[in-house]
């Protein structure tokens, strides 16, 4: 009992002396002490590496929506998430002068209670309500702006994230013109939908999935194939990450190093694919960037 009470008392002996203001607080324009560190990451940042970033015009920040859910059983559940972290530092780089936000990984995947649904069937998946989501990205959306980024893009990797992103972009974009706000959110429905899982990309570089299911079209787009959640796209860009996350020592040793018909040569072979993905699915975004800030701004940048 006695020790509790000395911690207790120099407990409440510190938050009064933090909040009789005795502790040193940085003035917001304090000079940096350090060199500052190359990341495009905000988290991976400082408070005062944001900050000149921001101050020397780097005002775009790309919020990515990932998700954990069932993906067959060769891959991890964060599938989307690792997708994002290999695809957006490219999409930033093709942008120019811009951030990343942390990737957002809890979305909507079906019902929770009473009954589960969609991903939520399989054990190790996690979703939020729909409002959740909107009301998560609406108050991540409003705290770059907070600290002076104009242009806040959404991008979503999974099909369940579309709609409430364009929601909260919608309800943004009105909210802030009408407070006579110069900063727009801008949904890129393109990272996720032109050449939807990267179909003709892979064709061109020869690389064609088949789906023997019973009745299935043997060469179709589709994220689905074989009864599995799981294709090369997705894979690849995962494999850039982590290969362990695609399971490549356990399949190498099982005899199962392929997917769909398409045979994995090495790990190089299929990190090298995802590189390529990458590089092309930033092409397709950053150019859809553009588009927006044309709709949005009319071009005055």
């Amino acid at each position: 009992m006695r020790s509790y009470a000395v911690v207790l008392f120099a407990g409440v002996a510190l938050v009064a002396g933090v909040s009789s203001g005795q502790g040193q607080v940085p003035p917001l324009d304090a000079p940096r002490p350090l060199e500052a560190r190359a990341s495009l990451w905000t988290e991976e940042l400082t408070w005062m590496e944001v900050r000149d970033l921001v101050a020397d015009g780097w005002t775009t920040v790309i919020i990515g929506t990932g998700g954990v859910e069932q993906n067959g059983p060769y891959v991890a559940g964060g599938k989307h998430n690792y997708v994002l972290e290999t695809v957006m530092p490219e999409i930033a780089r093709a942008i120019g002068r811009t951030l990343l936000a942390p990737v957002v990984k809890f979305v909507p995947e079906g019902s929770i209670e009473p009954t589960t649904s969609g991903h939520m069937r399989y054990p190790g998946t996690i979703s939020l309500e729909a409002a959740t989501f909107e009301a998560l990205l609406t108050d991540i959306a409003r705290s770059y702006r907070a600290h002076g980024f104009r242009d806040i893009v959404l991008i979503g990797d999974s099909g369940g994230n579309q709609t409430g992103m364009r929601n909260v972009a919608e309800a943004l974009n009105r909210r802030w013109v009408a407070e006579g706000s110069d900063a727009r959110v801008h949904f890129l429905s393109e990272y996720y939908s032109e050449d939807q899982w990267s179909y003709d990309f892979l064709k061109s570089i020869g690389i064609t999935q088949i789906d023997r299911a019973p009745g299935a079209e043997p060469d179709v787009r589709s994220d689905w194939r074989n009864g599995m959640h799981d294709d090369v796209y997705y894979e690849a860009q995962i494999a850039v990450q982590d290969p362990n996350h695609i399971r490549v020592e356990e399949r190498a040793r099982a005899g199962l190093m392929s997917l769909h018909e398409v045979p994995y040569p090495s790990v190089t072979w299929v990190v090298d694919v995802g590189r390529r993905l990458a590089a092309y699915r930033a092409e397709v975004t950053a150019r859809a960037f553009r588009a927006s800030q044309e709709r949005v701004r009319g071009g005055g940048g």
